[in-house]
């Protein structure tokens, strides 16, 4: 019996149990009626109740001790002790309906729980077990977990991709809101990348994969389920805090009422009515169904206490590259020296350019083809680390070159070169000659200034700052375009812990970063987001990982905790406010014990559907636009 027992899940033990239970109810009204002795002085409708008492109270009382020798001083506690108050009573039935409520409760819970993932299984679910890799003679049927980085996988149309990649022949489409919240189909060419879990359009594509699938984006957003299950011990952290003031005062208040009435009965009223709270519950449902609907838009929840303590942030601070700018350089200017063309100069140094693998090479070779100037034939490329890049083209031998080495290198030149600017700058030298400076600048995010300048009257951040390893110059200029005051440059790993542990120590706070060099930080702080998924340190010390690139993502997050916390206070609160109501008519002897347990159920209910709402939110409204300026 006992080992067919353990093959039901906890949800089938305790509908088995539920079901006892109101067979037992059932019986307790049917044998009221007839005309049935007592059992030697156990009234014959009493019997029913005291066989589910005994089933069915057992284990859940032995939970409950449990949890009492581990310290958790949880609310049921008031369920147990209000259990064994009405059997001591003779009040079998108010036991049986809160042994109900306690059976109902966790079923409610286990299903709530089901509905919370809900989103999270069925990305699960689409997921294929099977791939097609393209060999050199044929199309092979492998399982995902064969597939090898460096494959080429076939993707048929209307099929899930298996694998993190790019496009290696075909152009088609594929529908990436699963993954990233946007209602629309995303075009794909060679070269262009694709994510795991996005379904492809019309067309056949062949993805090169650049990850395994246990490294991919999807499998990133499916392993929240586990983390998020592993965690539920600790997400009860605002229902603690709760149940410690509600806890006590029920008993008190129970015990008030039997002192002041001496009727034993008021005692079991008002505990049954504040028994098992609502907050027990509501609040768990509550964030784990954030963690799913944060998971849909691609924010990975690590520790569900971020949900909690982001609304509470009053100080933001922020890394300056890949956090507030895209990481990579964008060509602002091209000052010519006498004698010389840009628009030639760009042309000459793109064509050479993109032969190199220099972070400064792509964006000299994007802006010569978003002006359309077409690439020159080159005769020889030659990169050197002192000597920069060189190359030879229509009879000229052009260099690319830092500040540095040109002084080095021409020092007889360095009164034609003008004064450093703010940014990063190449120097040209055609023929030996200096011929112009280019300068570069990080770019700025285009959601930037509308994401900075919301957070102090939308969320409430009473502080923003900017903390950069970069030169003062970079982290001015970049400060002034966003509206931020308080900057600090320069900063090596350890001096950006320094600043956060002191802000932290003045008032809650929110650091977001995404290089190594700011993973201690991000450990420090109140709350960690790690931006971006590519750096596994960063995001390992992080406590979210939003794996968009985008402020809005952020802004998401930040709209999805404080509605949790609203929903989840709500839900507790609410459900605390009418138990209180309640148990002041229980302890003036208005309400009856069973009459109180009754209610205390439909509150529970009504506070575990209110916690549901999250889950029914398909949309999280934003605030950011993107600048234009």
């Amino acid at each position: 019996m006992t080992k067919l027992w353990n093959l039901l899940s906890p949800l089938k033990q305790q509908a088995f149990l539920l079901v006892i239970l109101l067979l037992s109810i059932g019986l307790y009204f049917i044998i009221g009626i007839t005309p049935l002795k007592p059992f030697y002085t156990i009234p014959a409708k009493d019997i029913p109740l005291l066989f589910a008492i005994i089933v069915c109270g057992t284990p859940l009382l032995l939970q409950i001790i449990i949890k009492l020798f581990r310290g958790d001083l949880g609310a049921d506690i008031l369920a147990a002790l209000a259990v064994l108050t009405a059997v001591y009573l003779g009040q079998y039935l108010a036991a049986t309906i809160v042994l109900l409520m306690l059976g109902s409760g966790q079923i409610l819970e286990f299903y709530a729980i089901r509905k919370a993932s809900s989103v999270l299984s069925a990305l699960a679910e689409r997921m294929p077990s099977i791939a097609h890799r393209k060999t050199k003679n044929k199309i092979e049927d492998i399982p995902i977990s064969h597939i090898q980085v460096g494959d080429l996988i076939v993707v048929y149309p209307h099929e899930t991709c298996p694998a993190d990649g790019h496009v290696s022949k075909g152009r088609g489409s594929m529908d990436e809101s699963y993954l990233t919240g946007e209602p629309y189909d995303v075009s794909k060419a060679p070269g262009t990348s694709v994510l795991s879990g996005a379904i492809n359009g019309e067309t056949l594509l062949i993805i090169k994969v650049e990850k395994l699938p246990k490294d991919s984006r999807y499998a990133r957003i499916i392993k929240v389920m586990e983390e998020s299950e592993q965690r539920r011990p600790r997400i009860r952290r605002l229902s603690d805090q709760m149940g410690a003031i509600f806890g006590p005062f029920a008993f008190i208040s129970a015990c008030f009422a039997w002192y002041m009435s001496d009727d034993p009965i008021r005692f079991l009223a008002v505990l049954v009515i504040a028994t098992p709270c609502p907050l027990l519950i509501a609040i768990p449902i509550t964030i784990i169904s954030a963690i799913s609907l944060a998971a849909q838009k691609g924010i990975i929840i690590k520790d569900p206490v971020v949900l909690e303590r982001l609304p509470t942030c009053k100080t933001a601070i922020f890394d300056k590259t890949g956090t507030l700018t895209y990481g990579r350089a964008e060509l602002t200017d091209i000052t010519p020296l006498p004698g010389f063309k840009k628009s030639l100069l760009l042309q000459e140094v793109a064509s050479i350019e993109q032969f190199s693998k220099h972070p400064l090479a792509k964006a000299i070779v994007e802006e010569a083809q978003k002006k359309g100037l077409p690439f020159l034939d080159v005769d020889q490329v030659d990169e050197d680390p002192e000597q920069g890049l060189r190359g030879r083209l229509d009879g000229k031998e052009i260099q690319i070159i830092n500040r540095k080495n040109f002084l080095a290198t021409y020092p007889k030149q360095s009164r034609k070169l003008p004064p450093p600017q703010p940014g990063m700058e190449s120097l040209v030298v055609i023929n030996d000659k200096l011929a112009a400076l280019f300068h570069f600048r990080d770019t700025l995010r285009k959601e930037g200034y509308s994401f900075i300048s919301h957070l102090t009257p939308i969320h409430n951040f009473e502080k923003i700052m900017l903390l950069s390893g970069d030169r003062l110059s970079e982290v001015q200029y970049l400060a002034s375009k966003l509206g931020i005051k308080d900057i600090y440059a320069n900063q090596a790993p350890e001096q950006k812990v320094d600043i956060v542990r002191n802000e932290t120590a003045q008032a809650p706070t929110l650091f977001m970063g995404d290089g190594i060099n700011d993973a201690p930080a991000l450990a420090c702080a109140t709350v960690g987001i790690a931006f971006g998924a590519q750096n596994v340190i960063a995001t390992e010390a992080a406590g979210a990982v939003v794996l968009e690139s985008s402020l809005a993502k952020v802004d998401e997050l930040i709209h999805i905790s404080g509605l949790m916390r609203r929903v989840a206070i709500t839900s507790a609160g609410g459900g605390i406010f009418l138990s209180l109501i309640g148990m002041y008519f229980a302890g003036i002897g208005l309400i009856q014990p069973v009459t109180g347990a009754l209610l205390q159920e439909g509150i529970d209910m009504i506070s575990i559907l209110y916690a549901l709402q999250l889950t029914w939110h398909t949309t999280i409204s934003g605030d950011i636009r993107e600048n234009k300026g």
